[in-house]
């Protein structure tokens, strides 16, 4: 069940108007807790005005409305407040709570909170801060919240280093960002949070950013929001309150919000990530071994995978079309060319791409998830072939392809246009049978169903759609229909498949074994873009995304 969560930015010792501003606001939206981001206190004073503040603060007389947390910013704490919070577990008065400068913390609900108060020592290279209420951490402190692994809400005193990478959202003129540090981007990376809080002079929301996921990690869409307040009372009226919803026990959807951006950590996880240090060197070795010849690397992650949207050196000028489970994207280094297919404008080698990454579509577990991807890709098949048929028309027929495998990387299917001639000879399936054959693959399988009727099936597989339109004379009448036929070739363990075979079937069958290779089809950035946005144009009327970014 979802629960209401407040923000509020620096208080400085304004506590009589936050705390009754808060005390409105909660009466009539119940929420569950309140966090501080930045300075409750603010800056030390002898002023008795504020001395007497903190006194009534401290004694109960000021009303804390609701469950309240805060940390130490870049004030030390007043001293008759660490008193209070030595004696009472924590508690300044009923309702309000002091986290410490690192903290993990279960709230009631169940909403994870990971704080970090104060500002990085950069005298202290190693070692924990052992005083709780210092307004500073060490890179070990910092380091100690990995042990968390995962969060709902980060709470940091300083900006993340390059978090206005990759966004639209501009600062207001007349101010600078704040300090940002590359140990607190690696915290968010780490734990991923749902929401990031911190705060500056400003109010600063940047779009919501994807994070990559390392193999063996669930396969979802980690999103995070990173939120900044301004100050309660600043004179440009920056907003310094931030209302949301949180269900903790929901786990993260598989769809992005919109306006979605892939992580601006991607360069400084790459920068200091440390070298293999397992890697064989032989002038260290005790023994006379030799590494194997063709050691077999990891597979690529998200963040080096080329269909992942969470790398940062994706070619997003390939994407023609983004749903909510798939996107549709132009292969790099085509088959076909311009000239090939006069009927048809722009790129005609497609990709359909799932958006988690997974080598094969059953590693995906929540098969309800799996199936509404399957889904939807399968749209965006039959969306293809309707453009081609209709462009063509008629003349043109479909092949669509998939090879399916653990040691994979990121599962797609790949598509092209056919002579609808040429398919309806059987001549295209009897390729791809021959081409077994001589490959000594086991045959191909009739699937009866498609791809729903063995998508729980395990094993690796290479799978294929032929789609054509047929012409049926009945009664001096003659009527047409797409038919459609889905193949599947089983690859036992220990099969070296090539993973270029249906390129190479496709390469024959089109008369174009010239451009098997697709590094040797390689188009300029200017070329790709050209017709990608004619293809586009062309799916226009075809392509639902459309539909679904209308809605609202």
């Amino acid at each position: 069940m979802s629960i209401k969560v407040i923000v509020v930015g620096p208080v400085n010792g304004q506590f009589h108007n936050v705390f009754k501003k808060l005390d409105q606001l909660h009466t009539k939206n119940s929420f569950s807790f309140a966090i501080i981001a930045g300075e409750l206190f603010g800056e030390p004073s002898s002023s008795e005005a504020d001395d007497e503040q903190i006194s009534q603060l401290v004694s109960g007389s000021i009303k804390v409305p609701l469950t309240t947390y805060f940390t130490v910013h870049r004030n030390p704490l007043p001293s008759r407040v660490v008193e209070k919070v030595n004696s009472s577990d924590g508690e300044v008065c009923e309702n309000l709570y002091y986290l410490g400068n690192r903290t993990v913390l279960s709230t009631a609900d169940g909403v994870k909170i990971v704080a970090l108060g104060g500002q990085l020592d950069t005298t202290t290279t190693a070692g924990l801060t052992k005083d709780r209420y210092s307004p500073s951490f060490t890179a070990s402190d910092l380091k100690s919240l990995y042990g968390a692994n995962t969060a709902d809400i980060v709470l940091t005193s300083t900006w993340p280093s390059s978090i206005r990478k990759g966004s639209t959202v501009a600062v207001p003129d007349g101010t600078k960002e704040p300090p940002s540090l590359d140990l607190v981007s690696e915290l968010c990376a780490k734990l991923k949070p749902r929401y990031h809080f911190s705060n500056s002079e400003f109010f600063f929301e940047r779009e919501p950013f994807i994070h990559a996921v390392a193999t063996d990690e669930p396969l979802t869409t980690l999103v995070t929001r990173f939120i900044s307040p301004a100050h309660f009372g600043n004179g440009s009226k920056q907003k310094w309150l931030y209302a949301f919803s949180i269900d903790p026990k929901a786990e993260q959807a598989n769809t992005m919000p919109p306006g979605t951006t892939v992580s601006p950590f991607s360069s400084i996880l790459k920068r200091r990530a440390p070298a293999n240090s397992t890697e064989f060197n032989p002038r260290f070795s005790s023994t006379d071994r030799r590494p194997p010849k063709r050691a077999r690397l990891p597979p690529p992650g998200p963040d080096e995978c080329y269909f992942c949207l969470s790398n940062p050196n994706l070619a997003t000028h390939l994407i023609a079309s983004i749903g909510e489970e798939s996107y549709l994207t132009a292969a790099r280094g085509p088959l076909p060319t311009s000239s090939n297919f006069d009927s048809l404008r722009g790129s005609t080698h497609l990709l359909i791409i799932p958006l988690p990454h997974a080598p094969r579509l059953t590693d995906i577990a929540d098969r309800t998830a799996r199936l509404a991807m399957v889904t939807e890709m399968d749209r965006y098949r039959k969306a293809l072939q309707a453009m081609v048929d209709s462009q063509s028309g008629g003349t043109l027929g479909t092949v669509t392809w998939e090879v399916s495998r653990e040691r994979g990387v990121h599962t797609h299917w790949q598509f092209l246009p056919i002579s609808n001639e040429m398919v309806q000879k059987g001549l295209v399936e009897a390729a791809f049978r021959v081409e077994a054959e001589n490959e000594r693959y086991p045959a191909l399988e009739v699937v009866e169903k498609g791809h729903l009727d063995d998508m729980d099936t395990e094993g690796d597989c290479f799978r294929l759609w032929i789609s054509w339109r047929r012409t049926t004379d009945v009664a001096d009448d003659a009527y047409e229909q797409t038919e459609e036929i889905c193949l599947r070739l089983p690859i036992p363990e220990g099969v070296r498949f090539h993973l270029q075979f249906g390129r190479q079937v496709m390469a024959k069958l089109l008369g174009l074994e010239d451009r098997l290779n697709w590094k040797d089809c390689l188009q300029s950035p200017a070329e790709e873009t050209e017709d990608v946005e004619t293809f586009k144009s062309s799916f226009k009327p075809f392509d639902f995304s459309a539909d679904q970014d209308e809605e609202p």
